[in-house]
């Protein structure tokens, strides 16, 4: 099972996204996300594909429900966070991204399914988002510091 973790900032009723530059899924929006590397924290993967594929960074607060997800014969486990805006250099890597933006949750709902990358993830979590079912951070439990 493959490990993705990705970060939504909520900034004036707002949320900054991606729109996607590689060939796969090249013009389509998404949330950043990106998948776990070796030796990586869930914590440290979130805020490094946000700054890669954004050029902000971000106080990770609370944690949505995990999704599980069969896309192409493979399984994903995808952790996103809410986070608090810090600050942003407007520097991110544009082979990955074509633009980020920051759009309004009514906006992002009234968009066309084919618009995203994968509309049934932004639906579950624009819906966990509304409906505050949202988690604290310590639902995460590290070995190594017990």
């Amino acid at each position: 099972m493959e490990i993705i973790a990705g970060v939504i900032i909520l900034k004036d009723n707002k949320i900054l996204m991606v729109k996607e530059a590689k060939k796969e899924c090249k013009g389509k929006w998404s949330f950043p996300a990106g998948h776990i590397k070796k030796n990586e924290t869930i914590f440290d993967c979130a805020k490094r594909e946000l700054l890669e594929e954004t050029g902000c960074k971000a106080e990770l607060k609370k944690t949505f429900p995990i999704i599980v997800h069969n896309y192409d014969n493979r399984n994903f486990m995808i952790i996103y966070f809410l986070a608090d805006f810090i600050e942003n250099n407007r520097d991110y890597n544009k082979n990955e991204i074509q633009e980020t933006k920051w759009i309004s949750i009514d906006e992002i709902k009234n968009m066309k399914q084919k618009e995203f990358r994968s509309y049934p993830i932004i639906k579950s979590l624009i819906e966990n988002l509304e409906m505050k079912e949202l988690y604290e951070l310590q639902v995460f439990k590290n070995l190594e510091t017990i």
